[in-house]
C-alpha cells in the first residue's frame, strides 16, 4: 500500500495526529511500527466507546503494524485523573486482575490474537522501584502538571489533587519508554499523558512516539461520552438482542458517528449510504446494517439475523421479548414509587429521566400507559414495565 493510501487508513476517524511528518518518515521507512494503546481494567466489560481505540489498533494490524495492548495493572491501582473533577479512587489489586482477564477474552473480538502483544505495565513498573519512582517523579515540574486542563481548573476552584495523581501521566509515559512505542493512540482526554510519552523517550534517549488521539465516543443520550456511570454505554458483552436494541435506539444523526468510528466498512460505501438516505431511502433500514454488523462482530451472524427478527418481531407487532430481564427492586413496607422503581431497575439512568418518560407517555406498566409519577407500586407484585420501545423489564418488588 501506498504511504498517502495507509496514512488515510490511519487517520480515518482521527482526531489528531502529532506530528505527521514524523509518521510519514517512519511509514517510508517500510519497517513494522510499534503501536501502542493502554487500557487500565478499572471495570470488568468493555464498551463500544472503548472499542474506537481498538478498531485503530487493528487498522494498524491490517498495515502489517506491531500492536502491543497494554493492561494497566499498574497504572489502574492509581486511577486515571483525566478528565476528573474528584480524585479517582484506586482499586486493589485483586479487583485490577479480575478486570484484566475479561480484557483479555474481549479484546480478541476485534484483534488478530496471532499479531498483537498483551503486555501488564507492572512488569517494569514495579522493578522500577522507589528511587526510580523518585527519578521519573524528577522529570516533570509541578507548573507543567498544571498546564493539564482538568488539574488547572481543580486547582484554580480550590478542589484537591492528590500527589499520587501527578504520577499518573509521568507513569503512562514511562510504558512508552519501556515499551519503545513508535504510536502511540488514546482519546482526546489523554493527549497531555501521550504527549508526556514523547517527552520521556527524548529524555532516555528514543526517538519520540507519534500520538494519534481518537474522539470520544457519544453514548446513547447523544450527548455525554459513552459511559457505565451514565448508563448510556453498549457493552461488547452484553446479549445479541441488547446491542442490537440499543444501536436501533440512536438517533439518526448519530448513527453516522458510529458508522465513522465503528463500521469497518469503506468510508466511500458509508458515503453511498449517506447519498440514499438523503435521496430519501429510511434512515431506519441503514442503521439496521450498522446493528447487525457490530452483533456479529462480538457473537455470530447467526445471532445477528435472530436479534434482527427479534427486533422487528417486537417492535414491529408489539410483542414482548422471549427474554424478558426479570429484575427485583428493594422496597420498603409501603411500597416503593414509579419513578423509583424504573431508576432502580435500570429502565431509566435517574429519577429525572423517569420522570421525563412518564411525562411523554413513553412508559407502560403491564402494557398501559401510565401518566401519574407518584404512582406507588406494592411490594410482592411482579410486573411488567416498559421504557419507550426497547427497554423492557419484569420486575417484582420486595
Amino acid at each position: 500500500m501506498y504511504v498517502s493510501e495507509a496514512l488515510a487508513h490511519i487517520k480515518r476517524g482521527a482526531e489528531e495526529l502529532i506530528v505527521e511528518s514524523e509518521l510519514v518518515s517512519r511509514l517510508e521507512a517500510g519497517l513494522p511500527l510499534r503501536v501502542k494503546a493502554g487500557f487500565d481494567p478499572t471495570a470488568p466489560d468493555l464498551h463500544l466507546g472503548h472499542t474506537v481505540l481498538i478498531n485503530k489498533l487493528r487498522h494498524f494490524q491490517e498495515l502489517g503494524h506491531e500492536v502491543m495492548f497494554l493492561i494497566g495493572d499498574f497504572t489502574g491501582m492509581i486511577g486515571d485523573p483525566s478528565g476528573k473533577n474528584t480524585t479517582r479512587p484506586p482499586l486493589s489489586r485483586e479487583q485490577i486482575l479480575e478486570n484484566a482477564k475479561t480484557y483479555q477474552e474481549q479484546v480478541f473480538k476485534i484483534l488478530d490474537p496471532d499479531k498483537t502483544r498483551i503486555c501488564f505495565n507492572s512488569d517494569w513498573m514495579e522493578g522500577l522501584g522507589s528511587a526510580g519512582m523518585i527519578r521519573l517523579a524528577s522529570l516533570h515540574t509541578v507548573a507543567r502538571m498544571l498546564e493539564r486542563d482538568d488539574f488547572s481548573k481543580r486547582y484554580a476552584t480550590g478542589q484537591s489533587i492528590a500527589i499520587h495523581e501527578f504520577l499518573y501521566p509521568l507513569c503512562q509515559g514511562y510504558d512508552s519508554v519501556a515499551m519503545k512505542a513508535d504510536v502511540e493512540l488514546g482519546g482526546t482526554d489523554q493527549k497531555f499523558n501521550l504527549l508526556v510519552g514523547r517527552e520521556l523517550q527524548r529524555h532516555y534517549g528514543q526517538a519520540p512516539q507519534c500520538v494519534l488521539t481518537m474522539p470520544l465516543l457519544e453514548g446513547l443520550d447523544g450527548v455525554n461520552k459513552m459511559s457505565k456511570s451514565l448508563g448510556n454505554y453498549i457493552g461488547i458483552s452484553e446479549a445479541p438482542r441488547e446491542i442490537f436494541g440499543k444501536v436501533m435506539s440512536v438517533s439518526d444523526d448519530l448513527m453516522w458517528r458510529y458508522y465513522e468510528l465503528l463500521s469497518f466498512r469503506p468510508l466511500t460505501e458509508i458515503e453511498s449510504m449517506r447519498a440514499a438516505v438523503a435521496e430519501g431511502r429510511n434512515p431506519r433500514d441503514i442503521k439496521v446494517l450498522l446493528a447487525q454488523e457490530l452483533v456479529e462482530r462480538f457473537h455470530s451472524r447467526r445471532e445477528a439475523e435472530e436479534a434482527a427478527e427479534d427486533f422487528e418481531a417486537r417492535f414491529r407487532r408489539g410483542q414482548l421479548p422471549d427474554d424478558l430481564p426479570e429484575v427485583v427492586v428493594q422496597a420498603a413496607e409501603g411500597g416503593l414509587s414509579i419513578v423509583q422503581v424504573l431508576k432502580q431497575a435500570g429502565l431509566t439512568g435517574s429519577t429525572s429521566e423517569a420522570m421525563r418518560m412518564i411525562a411523554q407517555g413513553a412508559v407502560r406498566l403491564d402494557g398501559e400507559r401510565i401518566d401519574d409519577k407518584d404512582l406507588v407500586l406494592p411490594t410482592g407484585e411482579a410486573v411488567v414495565l416498559q421504557v419507550g420501545k426497547r427497554r423492557f423489564a419484569r420486575v417484582t418488588l420486595r
